[in-house]
C-alpha cells in the first residue's frame, strides 16, 4: 500500500510536525514542508483560528510564524500548566505535535 502525501492528514502531507518547549510557559510546534507547493497549501489552508481551537487557547495568545525560506510554519502557544509542575503531563512538550499531525487537511 502506497501513501499519497497529497491527501489525508497534515502529517501525511508534510515532511515532519515537531513540538518542543519554548520555556516553562510556552510550547512551539513546527511544521516542516519539503516542497514549495506543500508549504503554500498548508499556509493557505491551516488557519491560526483552527490551531487555537485544536489546542483550546484564545487565538490572540497564539503566535504564528510563516518562514518562507525554510518552508516552515511555526506556532507558539502558552502551556496549559507550567512546565515541571505537578499537573504537567508532557515535560518536554513533545506530544503537542500529535494532535496537529492528525488534523485532516482539506
Amino acid at each position: 500500500m502506497t501513501q499519497n502525501r497529497d491527501q489525508g492528514t497534515l502529517g501525511d502531507l508534510v515532511l515532519k510536525v515537531r513540538s518542543k518547549n519554548a520555556g516553562p510557559f510556552w510550547v512551539t510546534i513546527d511544521i516542516f514542508c519539503d516542497r514549495p507547493e506543500v508549504f503554500a497549501r498548508v499556509r493557505n489552508t491551516l488557519s491560526s483560528a483552527t490551531v487555537a481551537q485544536l489546542y483550546q487557547v484564545p487565538e490572540q495568545l497564539l503566535k504564528r510564524f510563516d518562514i518562507d525560506d525554510l518552508r516552515v510554519i511555526k506556532f507558539s502557544l502558552p502551556r496549559p500548566v507550567i512546565q515541571g509542575s505537578a499537573a504537567d503531563r508532557d515535560m518536554h512538550g513533545a506530544q503537542y505535535a500529535a494532535l496537529l499531525e492528525e488534523y485532516p487537511l482539506t
